[in-house]
């Protein structure tokens, strides 16, 4: 079947049409993670012609990947492959005409800018909110726009920023959540066909936009419970707006030099394999989080810190002021995991 007969059935639609088509293949979209919500965001729009994508993850596949992130194998899992190089391979074979670009790197405020250079449009896939508040901030100085999604248990939402002004994701969430208020997947578990969706989702507020219907973009936070069959749509009203230290102040306070949780001032200690990744700034409710761990490994606890030690070996012990110190590895971007997986944040 030749080229030109691809994407017949999405030009057939009236709102996409050939001048649609064009736009999306001059499009360049970054995508923040390459786990649930990435690989099926990042299928969509590739096989939909979006001309250049840049997919941008810290991880290598594992075995608890395969139930949901779609573009990833066994055999992925077993050699233990970088999830932005297998992602790129996957989608070079669904449509060559692409240009894809792996990197597999933390995204930190050192490197953000680079990473993002030439983006038009960025899809949020990432596992915690200080990387989301640093590409909030770095949407609204540069005027990008980005599509948040998160998935957890059986509840999924997802919004569209345009990066052009109110309403942004700090007037939703001021400051990054307690870690023992948080759940996440390796946590709490995940369905599958969630994230699916709302991958899909993400992916069609992204199509709305790149094609130039930007009326069509919904405005609001979608919430969906999959399990309970209930979906609600939130606005951020304006008051929220005015009061928002980002849009509302302009201050972008995550690409400020110096501010630890955008920087992500992690330390290797010396003389362990140990990394040490910095305090939120809150204090962290130590029960709660034990609570949550008991079934996942051996749960240490005292009045200073609570402690997960894992069937490999690996260790996480997060103290009061939210410092947490990860034991049985010396990098970095591992230990970075490790957290967002049971910590959160």
């Amino acid at each position: 079947m030749q080229s030109t007969s691809r994407y017949d059935r999405q030009t057939r639609l009236p709102m996409v049409g050939q001048l649609g088509q064009q736009r999306i293949s001059n499009s360049r979209v970054a995508v923040l993670g390459c786990g649930a919500l990435g690989t099926v965001a990042a299928d969509i729009l590739a096989r939909a012609g979006v001309g250049f994508l840049r997919l941008i993850d810290r991880d290598v596949v594992e075995w608890t990947n395969l139930q949901r992130q779609s573009l990833f194998y066994e055999a992925d899992a077993a050699a233990g492959r970088a999830k932005a190089e297998v992602a790129c391979e996957r989608l070079q074979l669904a449509n060559s005409n692409v240009q894809y670009e792996p990197v597999v790197v933390d995204v930190t405020l050192d490197n953000i800018t680079s990473l993002l250079a030439g983006i038009d449009l960025v899809i949020d896939a990432s596992d915690n909110f200080a990387l989301r508040l640093l590409l909030n901030d770095y949407s609204l100085k540069h005027r990008v726009p980005w599509v948040h999604g998160g998935c957890v248990g059986t509840v999924g939402q997802l919004m569209f920023f345009s990066g052009q002004g109110r309403p942004c994701f700090r007037c939703l969430v001021p400051q990054p959540p307690p870690a023992s208020a948080i759940a996440t997947c390796d946590t709490a578990g995940v369905l599958g066909s969630a994230t699916h969706t709302v991958a899909s989702l993400q992916a069609t507020e992204a199509l709305k936009w790149l094609t130039g219907h930007h009326e069509a973009v919904r405005s609001g936070v979608w919430s969906l419970d999959f399990w309970n069959n209930r979906s609600r749509e939130i606005e951020i009203l304006p008051a929220l707006s005015d009061a928002c230290i980002a849009c509302g102040q302009g201050k972008l306070e995550y690409l400020e030099a110096g501010r630890e949780e955008a920087s992500g001032d992690a330390k290797i200690l010396c003389g362990r394999q140990s990394v040490q990744l910095p305090a939120s700034g809150q204090a962290v409710e130590l029960s709660g989080l034990a609570d949550r761990w008991q079934e996942l490994g051996q749960v240490q606890k005292s009045r200073f810190f609570v402690r997960l030690t894992l069937a490999d070996e690996l260790t996480l012990t997060v103290f009061r002021d939210g410092r947490t110190v990860v034991d049985g590895t010396d990098d970095i971007s591992r230990a970075r995991t490790l957290h967002a997986r049971y910590i959160g944040g």
